[in-house]
Formats: C-alpha cells, sequence, structure tokens
C-alpha cells in the first residue's frame, strides 16, 4: 500500500450497556437498538463503500433477537472483533480465570452467529492488563486494541461519574475507566506487547492527535461540533496532518450514538449529544470520511494489522 493506512473500527455498543454504565435500571432486560441502528449504518457504509471492525458484545451474539443483525454485519463483508462478554469496564480487575471464561464465552458466541472468528479485541472502556493480553494471545488473537492514550481520560470519567446515577461501589470499580492521566504517554503508533516465553502481541491504540495526545474518534468530533462545525473540521484536518507528519497510522473509532439521535432512538437522553439529529451525525460522519479518504487508504483492522505484520517480518 502507497499511502498511510487508517483503519476504522465501530464499538458496537447497545443501548443496555449504556443504560448500565449509566446506573439506569432497567438494562437487565437488554433493552436493544441493533434492529434500528444495524440496517442504518450498513446502509450508510454500502453509500460510503467502507468496509468496518465491528467491536461485538457477546451478550448481544447471545440474545436471538439480535443474532439476525450481527449476522447482517458478517454477510455485508465487515470484519467481527470481540468487545467481551458483560461489557463490563473493569476487566482489568477480573482474576485470570474470569478473564478467560470472559473471552471464551464471547468468542464462542460471536463466531457461532457471526461465522466469522474473532481475530481483535477491545476492552471496554479501554481496560486492560498483562494477564488479558496473555489470554488473547493463546486464544490465538492477532492484535489487540484496548489502548487509549490521551491526557484527558480522567477528565472524561470525572463528568462521567458525575451525570451518571452509579453508586459509590459501582464507581470505585470504574475508578479506571477512560484510563489514567499517564496513559497519555504510552505509545501511539502501533507496537507489539512483549508477553512471556517470549511471545507477543500486536498493540494497535485508539489514535488522539499526535504531540497533544487529545482524542479525535467521532464522538469528540461530533461534540466538537456542538460549538463549531468549522472549529471541528480545522481540528480535525490538524489531527490528520500531525499524523501524515510523524507518520503515526490512524485507528479511528466510533460508536453508535456517534450516528444516531434521539429522533431514531428513546430511553437515551442522559447520553450527551442525543439531541442532535441522526442526518447531523451522519451529514459529519460522510465528511469526516472525505477528508480520511484523500490522506489515507482506508482498510479494516484486521487489514491494517495483516500490514503491520508484513513490514514487521520484512524488518
Amino acid at each position: 500500500m502507497g499511502r498511510p493506512i487508517a483503519s476504522l473500527s465501530l464499538d458496537l455498543d447497545n443501548k443496555w450497556s449504556y443504560m448500565k454504565n449509566n446506573g439506569a435500571e432497567g438494562w437487565e432486560g437488554y433493552p436493544s437498538y441493533l434492529d434500528i441502528f444495524v440496517p442504518y449504518i450498513l446502509e450508510l457504509l454500502r453509500e460510503l463503500n467502507l468496509k468496518l471492525t465491528f467491536f461485538i458484545v457477546g451478550q448481544d451474539a447471545a440474545v436471538e433477537l439480535n443474532q439476525k443483525y450481527i449476522r447482517m454485519i458478517a454477510d455485508a463483508g465487515h470484519e467481527i472483533a470481540n468487545h467481551s462478554f458483560k461489557h463490563e469496564t473493569f476487566l482489568h480487575l477480573y482474576t485470570r480465570e474470569e478473564l478467560e471464561d470472559e473471552i471464551e464465552k464471547s468468542h464462542a458466541i460471536i463466531k457461532s452467529v457471526s461465522g466469522q472468528e474473532p481475530k481483535g479485541f477491545r476492552g471496554p472502556g479501554f481496560t486492560w492488563n498483562e494477564t488479558l493480553l496473555e489470554v488473547l494471545e493463546e486464544k490465538g488473537y492477532i492484535y489487540d486494541s484496548s489502548t487509549f492514550p490521551t491526557i484527558i481520560g480522567p477528565l472524561a470519567r470525572m463528568y462521567y461519574f458525575k451525570t451518571s446515577n452509579l453508586t459509590e461501589e459501582q464507581k470505585k470499580e470504574r475508578k479506571e475507566l477512560f484510563g489514567k492521566f499517564s496513559d497519555g504517554f504510552m505509545k501511539l503508533k502501533p507496537y507489539f506487547w512483549k508477553l512471556k516465553n517470549k511471545r507477543k502481541l500486536l498493540e494497535m491504540p485508539v489514535t488522539t492527535m499526535p504531540l497533544f495526545r487529545v482524542p479525535i474518534h467521532l464522538t469528540y468530533l461530533v461534540y466538537l461540533s456542538g460549538f463549531s462545525k468549522q472549529l471541528m473540521f480545522f481540528y480535525l484536518k490538524c489531527a490528520v496532518y500531525l499524523c501524515k507528519l510523524t507518520r503515526t497510522p490512524l485507528n479511528f473509532l466510533i460508536h453508535p450514538t456517534d450516528l444516531l439521535g434521539g429522533d431514531m432512538i428513546t430511553g437515551m437522553e442522559f447520553f450527551p449529544g442525543m439531541n442532535v439529529p441522526s442526518h447531523t451525525k451522519s451529514a459529519i460522519f460522510k465528511k469526516v470520511i472525505k477528508i480520511f479518504a484523500k490522506h489515507f487508504t482506508l482498510v479494516t483492522m484486521e487489514e491494517h494489522a495483516a500490514e503491520i505484520s508484513k513490514k514487521a517480518q520484512i524488518i
């Protein structure tokens, strides 16, 4: 590939997971918007001739009503990856046995429903530890994407706690949600974790703006657009310029709430930005992709990982 690479991924966090993380009642019934969102995003991606990596939550794949929509994603040619089974943002507190069960349970049901064997993993809320990485490598995963090198993680966590209905115990469990300030100094370019017994696993960090380490994922861009769309696009173009200048491959993250507004789904009023209409969010997404397409070759994360591993072998 001649041009720089940008891999695109979407964390398919469902309605119940947002409710659970906000401390809202009723999440135990696993309410879903996949019947609305999946056809919507697939049509949008067909229009853009774009392939993504979808990180699927195992609990959603285990619900029969959702399985049709997960198969639709795979049948459309998108990569299917693992986003844990229970979507709990404190995997780093799990024991090894709990991590093995979590990964195996989600891996098996996602593979069964989608027909694809996941090769990539992302921890909910960017949670990870070395034991998790070892479990993934032993399971045959080729990459992890659970790190988020930004300096504003603690600020995002403070805002999240302030606006949620979580108990003090739940907040304690999530005390490292969105990472620590020191995470902002982690590597931004893809690299290999050195694990026990000389094993290794490719890490593909969610990209933040080089040098400044502030977020550039779609959630943040939509947030900035609420102040000024001109400011948001200037911000994005600066990020693109710095990625190219520093030769930082782009790993761009999307969430369903970046494209869905309150005009399409209900019961999510607690989440920021749901007052922005879906058509406005989709228009922003299309313009963002247009900017990326001018500068990068757009691929799935598995394709990106294969290219990185190929170059590493040559070196």
